[in-house]
This record gives C-alpha cells, structure tokens and sequence, in this order.
C-alpha cells in the first residue's frame, strides 16, 4: 500500500488497480491474505480519490484538503459583483417601473456573467498549467537531488490543483442551476 500522504486523482487510480490486480491473484492462488490486502488497497483508493477532490470554496477563495489556499481571479469576483448589481437594478427597475434601468440592469447582470466565466476559464487554465509544471518540476528536482525546490513545485502542484477545483466547483454550481431551471 501507498504510504505517501500526498493524494491525487492519479495516485488513487494507481492503488486501486494495484488492489484490484492483488484480488484476482489471491481468488487465483487461494490466497485470503492476498484477496484482503488487494481489498484494503482499493478501500484506501477510493478514500484517496475523494480527498483528492476535496476542496472548500469561499467567496473568492478556494481551500484544498492539501492546505493550500489560492484566491480567484479578480474577473470572477468583479464578474460575480456585476451580475448581483446587475439583478439589483433589474429588479428595481421593474418595480418603478423604468424600463431604462430594467434593461441596463439585465445588460450589467449579462456582462457579469460573461466576466464571471472570463475569469472561471482564466483560473482553470492557470490551476492546470502550475499543476503540470509542479509536477515535471517536482519529478525532475527529485531526481536532482534538489529537495527544497522539490518542495516549491510540490506547492506549485498544490495550489494549481487548489485553483482548478474551485474554477470546477463554480462551473458545475452554475451547470447544475441551469439544469434545475430548465426542469421547472
């Protein structure tokens, strides 16, 4: 079984092939031991898995059950602000009666969101990008001998992991609203 402590998707696909694989051979060979350790394996696979999605997203920030904590771009936060003004005046303007302010409420609001996704797309692409160079670069410091830039790029991966799931989290939210509106 793994023991590092480091989870990721990868890995956890890994161990649960390795204990699939170990199962068969133990039912092959008769072997509980083997049949037992190929099961704990997939068990701790699929806990891995889960963590490594794990993440907490907080209005402008994303935290990771890796520790890092990374913070969203300003276009979604702007974007997100000009959709709730946007809203505001649209309402009001509905309200009174100012079909003026109705309509530039609906073209703020429209705006808002296009920004918003700006900035999704923009957080999505860094977070992969700093996951592939943390991990070459980690792979590569290690082979060097380098542990403290090892270390940086294991940050790197972390972070980049941490801004990609919370880029993720948002896109589904919005996804799964616009599916649960198209229902009613």
């Amino acid at each position: 079984m793994s023991t590092n402590d480091n989870t990721s998707t990868l890995k956890a696909a890994i161990d649960s092939v390795s204990g699939a694989a170990q199962n068969v051979l133990g039912s092959i060979t008769g072997s509980n031991a083997d049949k037992a350790e190929g099961q704990a394996k997939q068990d701790k696979a699929s806990v891995e898995h889960d963590a490594s999605q794990a993440t907490a997203k907080l209005p402008g920030f994303t935290a990771s059950s890796s520790g890092a904590v990374t913070k969203d771009n300003e276009d979604r936060t702007s974007g997100s602000y000009n959709q709730t003004m946007g809203s505001a005046k649209e309402f009001v303007g509905g309200l009174t009666g100012s079909t003026g302010l109705q309509s530039a409420g609906r073209q703020q609001n429209k705006e808002g969101q296009e920004q918003e996704a700006a900035g999704q797309v923009k957080d999505y692409a860094s977070g992969f990008s700093d996951r592939v160079t943390g991990t070459v670069g980690s792979a590569v410091s290690g082979l060097a001998g380098n542990k403290s830039a090892q270390t940086e790029y294991d940050l790197q991966h972390a972070e980049g992991k941490t801004q990609q799931r919370g880029a993720e989290h948002d896109i589904t939210k919005k996804a799964d609203a616009e599916a649960a509106a198209a229902h009613k």
